[in-house]
């Protein structure tokens, strides 16, 4: 199903020859689709306005869990409204069993709660941007190169305890592998977190971000404009891990999407 989320051709949402929306993508649980709207078009997800692009450019995003259809309200340029309901394709989900993690790091205490709380404000904060940037239109690289070690969607079972599943595509590397960004953006967010250890988020438009964890340093700062395949940090094994890897995530806003079906197939 993957292949077939890369793989998919731009096809017509709406069939109306003047007023077509295409889009790029499959409606599933945890993809990204991105698409295109005529100049002036208004779209809403679920109730949620999407934010278009004056050249009509957008993105939407369902969640791991997402019910098995979505509505989509479209106000046309001349002011035509209409709701169109999407079907979202389920998909199953592994479980994933982790052992020798250090205690602190599956049940923390109430200072490290704390820090993990005020840090989880700072990640919402970020991922909540709504920039205009397009960015998010670019076909996305490989952040690093290395062994796929953690997929996302998959059920955590550290030391034994189920946890949340997991949000993202992690990349088992040597520490000190150099990791790039993934897609043209600012980094909306720099630092070092209890979970995450060194992290970066960088922002590509209308709620598109994508997160860069366990690092061993960061290369990149705070507010500065990368573009595709600059080099932002390396790969390392700060924060909650057994190794050494990149744990590397993409989002709609708050939701975290599945970033391995819009990768090329060959790491490069």
């Amino acid at each position: 199903m993957r292949r077939r989320l890369l793989l998919a051709a731009p096809a017509l949402l709406l069939a109306r020859p003047a007023l077509a929306i295409t889009w790029r993508g499959v409606p599933a649980q945890g993809a990204l689709v991105r698409g295109q709207a005529a100049p002036g078009t208004r779209l809403a997800l679920d109730g949620r306005a999407v934010r278009v692009a004056p050249q009509g450019h957008f993105a939407l995003g369902f969640g791991r869990d997402h019910d098995a259809s979505a509505s989509l309200s479209i106000t046309h340029p001349e002011g035509r409204r209409e709701t169109r309901r999407l079907p979202v394709e389920k998909r199953d989900w592994d479980v994933q069993r982790i052992a020798g993690l250090p205690p602190a790091m599956v049940t923390p205490g109430e200072a490290a709660l704390r820090r993990i709380t005020d840090e989880r404000a700072r990640l919402a904060a970020a991922r909540g941007l709504d920039a205009a940037g397009t960015g998010f239109t670019a076909e996305m690289a490989w952040p690093a190169r290395g062994r796929i070690s953690g997929v996302y969607g998959s059920q955590r079972i550290l030391n034994g305890q189920p946890r949340q599943p997991h949000y993202g595509l992690d990349v088992a590397a040597p520490t000190g592998t150099p990791v790039a960004a993934a897609l043209p953006g600012r980094v909306s967010l720099s630092g070092d977190f209890y979970f995450f250890g060194q992290l970066l988020v960088l922002d590509h438009g209308h709620g598109v971000n994508t997160l860069y964890a366990h690092l061993s340093e960061r290369l990149a700062r705070e507010g500065q404009v990368v573009a595709q395949g600059e080099r932002i940090g390396l790969i390392g094994a700060t924060g909650r891990v057994t190794g050494p890897h990149l744990h590397f995530s993409l989002s709609w806003y708050q939701t975290f999407l599945d970033p391995q079906p819009l990768l090329p197939r060959e790491q490069g």
